[in-house]
């Protein structure tokens, strides 16, 4: 028996004119719909006039889950999967699933569409061509510390998802990495009725959310700095590490080769630095 088709189906981030003829035709024609929140994705089914089984798959849906919907592929029925809003798997479960089809052998077929992503850059009147999206960043802890500091020095634009509770102190936080006078833009609701692109520096957007409680789903955009981040001066380590190599009697020349494999050192800098010690 052939195997059926994974759909994996972008769906609008709020305004149900967004979805497109093909998501539609889609989304009426397989038998079962994978979904995020089962109910809000059966409203959208509904005013769609469509009736697929539909099976909750989320986060914590766990391998149990994921085997059925492989048994149902597997049994020649195509499966959509659909996310409570925008595009699957971008900062949203169902990775984990596409693996395990695509390893399985079936086909995954994918119905692009809305991203929160796209649209807020797209507005935010930040260069585009290259970007880096971190999505929703740890609440705290050294891995909250080091994508801050990778976002400030980042050359290109950075995309953030962020839950309103959290948005002033990501802000606040970002104010003594990017100086405060860095362009951001703050995009809420994208695409539903009370949508709102507040864009300003880091520090008034910083200052107006913390008197500004807000709601909704919330995408920013922290402008680049425009140049590359400056190189880590490694010469220290390299020093330390060298003194060390020759110390345990190894010759200059073998030091030299140690330190371009582990540091990374170009070659012509490493020996120079090797041949003025001691």
């Amino acid at each position: 028996m052939k195997p059926g088709t994974l759909y994996v189906v972008a769906t609008p981030l709020g305004n149900l004119g967004d979805l497109s003829s093909r998501a539609i035709e889609r989304l009426r024609a397989v038998p079962v719909v994978a979904a995020e929140d089962t109910r809000r994705t059966r409203g959208l089914l509904t005013h769609l006039g469509a009736a697929p089984t539909l099976l909750s798959f989320h986060a914590h849906s766990g391998d149990h889950r994921s085997d059925k919907l492989l048994d149902i592929l597997r049994s020649g029925r195509d499966v959509a999967l659909v996310s409570d809003a925008g595009t699957p798997t971008v900062s949203d479960p169902g990775a984990d699933l596409i693996s395990l089809v695509r390893a399985a052998g079936i086909a995954i077929v994918p119905i692009p569409g809305a991203s929160a992503v796209s649209t807020a850059l797209s507005a935010s009147g930040f260069i585009g061509d290259r970007y880096l999206f971190l999505g929703f960043i740890p609440r705290k802890g050294r891995d909250r510390a080091r994508l801050l500091t990778r976002a400030a020095t980042e050359e290109w634009s950075v995309v953030f998802y962020e839950a309103p509770p959290r948005l002033a102190g990501l802000l606040a936080d970002l104010m003594p990495l990017t100086g405060g006078s860095r362009r951001v833009v703050v995009a809420r609701e994208l695409t539903k009725l009370h949508e709102e692109i507040r864009g300003g520096t880091v520090a008034e957007l910083a200052n107006y959310y913390a008197e500004t409680p807000v709601r909704g789903e919330i995408t920013v955009v922290l402008e680049g700095t425009g140049a590359p981040p400056a190189e880590p001066d490694r010469s220290e380590d390299a020093t330390e590490q060298a003194t060390a190599l020759l110390a345990e009697g190894l010759t200059r020349r073998e030091v030299v080769r140690r330190l371009t494999e582990s540091m990374g050192i170009p070659r012509n800098e490493a020996y120079k630095l090797v041949m003025e010690l001691p």
